[in-house]
Order: structure tokens, then sequence, then C-alpha cells
């Protein structure tokens, strides 16, 4: 009977080196002999299938590796492809900052303050769901009025915005205006 020791080992081991380790390897680092890595990588599969685990152990040849466990293939090949979103441009953060500064606020009176054009970082920013149509000006054209939005919270790990720093901390500093 082998250690509960030697298969927490065997399932660090696995897991860290992420590729197939020879069996003979395992042996030496464990200090086993063959059969036994063997036996210890039969009862380690069965801890992780008892337990319902996303992982297996799968003896393939003379190696032995930490995988997924096949049901999970399909929807992990899904997951893997969605895009992961890029940084957060400079122009983006401004817009950002501006938003949560001064909402609700128009598109409009966002250039006006950054005096440049904003669209982009206005979309980026819709698509991420930092921020958000919060309702229309009753103004000629009722143009969009943006607010952020509770992704923005949960984001930056705010209970709500009275939890953002104060302005006046960043009046003075290089170019704040």
């Amino acid at each position: 009977m082998m250690h509960s020791a030697d298969t927490r080992n065997l399932e660090a081991l696995l897991f860290l080196h992420g590729d197939p380790i020879s069996i003979a390897e395992i042996a030496v680092w464990l200090e086993l002999e063959e059969e036994q890595v063997l036996l210890i990588a039969e009862q380690l599969n069965e801890v992780l299938r008892s337990c319902h685990s996303a992982l297996c152990v799968q003896i393939a040849g003379n190696s032995v590796a930490l995988t997924t466990v096949a049901e999970l293939d399909s929807w992990l090949r899904e997951k893997m492809t969605l895009k992961i979103s890029e940084p957060l441009s400079h122009a983006a953060w401004e817009v950002l900052s501006v938003v949560a500064y001064r909402q609700p606020i128009t598109r409009m009176e966002i250039e006006a303050l950054r005096q440049v054009g904003s669209e982009r970082a206005i979309d980026t920013l819709v698509h991420r769901g930092l921020i958000e149509e919060v309702g229309r000006k009753e103004t000629p054209g009722r143009p969009i009025l943006y607010g952020t939005s509770h992704n923005f919270l949960l984001e930056f790990g705010l209970h709500d915005l009275n939890e953002l720093p104060p302005l006046a901390d960043f009046l003075g500093a290089p170019g704040i205006k």
C-alpha cells in the first residue's frame, strides 16, 4: 500500500511539470520502483475521479500526465477560443476617469474636457461593460448620457462611487487641470 504522501507528491510533480513525465523519471524523484509509480498513478486517478475533479491521470506508453477529463474537451475548446481583451489604451483610461468623476456625461462633454475625439474609447468601454448608457440629456438632439456600470464597481473593487479617491487628491499633479 502506498502512502497518501506519495499520491500528493505525484500530483504536485505532474501539475508543476505540465508535460508528460516518464515513469522512470517519476520513480527516481519519488524514490520508488516503476511498478509502484503505476499503482500510485492509478490511486491518484481514482481519488480525482471520486471527488469529481476536472483533472485525471493519463498513462500513455511509459509516461504519465495530469490532464483534464475527456467530458470537458468540447467546453474547454470553446472557452479557449474566446479572445482575451487587450489592455485599455491611455485614451480609454482618460475617458473612464472622466465618466467616473463627472457622470452622467455626454460624448461631447467628454470631448470638450479632453479636447480630442473620444468615440472609439467610449465604444471600447461600453463593449467591455465598464460604462453604459444611463439616459438621454434633455437638450436638442437628446445626446446619450454615460455613466459607470455595475461591472466597473466590481472590476475596481468598489461598493459604490463614493469610494473613488477624491478628485482633489489629483489636482496639482503634473498634467491634471
